[in-house]
């Protein structure tokens, strides 16, 4: 079968700043995004879905969570098949250097490519959110006769800058490519790479290689498809989404805006991006916890529930109410508190009183008792990062959401509630 003659690399080593704070601890790949999922669990879960099964990820900022949610959430092939998902370490096999840009990621780890002795190599990005069967864009490569091909997809001349664009012929043979280009006209559409390659390995060798000589910035779309474009077939593949929607969805939640907006659609009645697609699971480590839980009901005084909101297992909602957000595993929010539109990272803790609005939680925060964030915008700037659309983002390094003031309170929530007052 042709899947067999294939191999994938999906770059996972980005800084990822535009989400930093969320990036200070983790790659950008290993973010939470929609619960209990990391942002890479979309598209390995594409590969597994599309038939491929030989997945290297090439991994190098902060990666440690990566490689223990690779680790922990996907050894779901069969090595016996000679099927893997691996991470191989940045190893300096060809120079000094660590990786330089998305096509000298690729070089530096031809060694292990090569040695499952591929035809044609697909490179993917691991911070993208979308579905996509990758045999479909294979089985048109190789139609093709194709030494390369991009996925491509439409987007407006405002937004044409943040991408490469496109120019075909009417087979959609590449003709030209403009990288990132901010003068086209407006009102129109163009093809916009998605970051998704597909190479014959008799083609991206020599390229490569020339590229590795050259004092470039050693990226696919600035340097090696311009200079393939003259030399090879280069064709664009137009994206076909699997997520079943009358639009496409394809998301590079790239600023924390983007990933806030992204988020908040999973809560809305009808979403843009489907989670619950049989034909298409998305798989990622399910942590060992138990359902979420809904307690208390006072006669109005307070009552444990959530509402248009996506709560992951372990959350214990106590006497609280829970409004358009979205939950990781093993949140706890105590009594009387209100949470809306906000999302809450792995093992948040939200102290009596407490009023969140328009916030993201970075892990193991504790928020201690009658805190109220995103009310008052002066004072969120003063403690916290926030965003152009006015998003609080509260990480473990913001005073005084830390420290032993914070563990005590904790403390004495827990006892409170040994009590039998929740």
């Amino acid at each position: 079968m042709y899947l067999d003659e294939a191999v994938v690399i999906v770059l996972a080593g980005g800084v990822g700043e535009r989400l930093s704070p969320l990036t200070r601890e983790r790659a950008k790949p290993a973010v939470y995004f929609g619960g209990p999922y990391r942002i890479i669990d979309f598209t390995l879960s594409n590969c597994i879905n599309s038939g491929l099964r030989r997945v290297f990820i090439a991994t190098q900022y902060k990666s440690l969570s990566l490689h223990r949610h690779i680790r922990l959430g996907w050894n779901v092939v069969s090595d016996e098949l000679g099927e893997f998902i691996e991470v191989p370490a940045p190893q300096k096999r060809v120079g000094e250097h660590w990786y330089q840009g998305t096509a000298d990621a690729v070089y530096q780890n031809l060694y292990s490519i090569q040695r499952e002795g591929p035809r044609h190599l697909i490179v993917l990005s691991g911070d993208h959110v979308y579905k996509m069967d990758y045999s479909r864009m294979l089985r048109f490569h190789m139609e093709r006769g194709a030494g390369a091909t991009l996925a491509v997809i439409d987007v407006p001349s405002e937004d044409a800058h943040r991408f490469g664009v496109l120019q075909v012929d009417g087979s959609d043979r590449l003709t030209g490519f403009l990288e990132k280009p901010r003068d086209l006209p407006p009102g129109q559409m163009h093809l916009a790479s998605m970051g998704i390659y597909i190479f014959d390995m008799s083609v991206l060798l020599p390229a490569l290689e020339d590229d590795a000589r050259l004092p470039s910035s050693h990226d696919f779309g600035k340097d090696i498809i311009p200079a393939l474009i003259s030399k090879v077939p280069v064709y664009a593949y137009r994206f076909t989404d699997e997520n079943k929607k009358a639009s496409k969805y394809w998301r590079d939640i790239g600023t924390l805006d983007a990933y806030y907006e992204a988020n908040m659609d999973l809560c809305r009645v009808n979403p843009e991006f489907n989670l619950y697609d049989p034909e298409w699971p998305v798989r990622t480590h399910q942590v060992q916890a138990p359902p979420a839980k809904f307690v208390f009901a006072d006669e109005g005084r307070r009552s444990g529930q959530a509402l248009d909101s996506m709560i992951s297992a372990g959350c214990i909602i106590s006497g609280s109410t829970i409004r358009g957000s979205v939950l990781c595993p093993n949140v706890r929010v105590h009594s009387f508190c209100r949470v809306e539109e906000s999302i809450l990272m792995p093992g948040v803790r939200i102290g009596r009183h407490a009023r969140l609005r328009g916030v993201i939680v970075d892990r193991d925060v504790f928020i201690p008792r009658g805190a109220q964030i995103g009310y008052h915008p002066e004072e969120d700037r003063r403690r916290h990062t926030v965003t152009d659309r006015g998003i609080v983002v509260v990480t473990k390094h913001d005073e005084p959401f830390i420290g032993p003031i914070a563990e005590d309170a904790l403390r004495n929530e827990a006892e409170f509630d040994a009590r039998g007052h929740g």
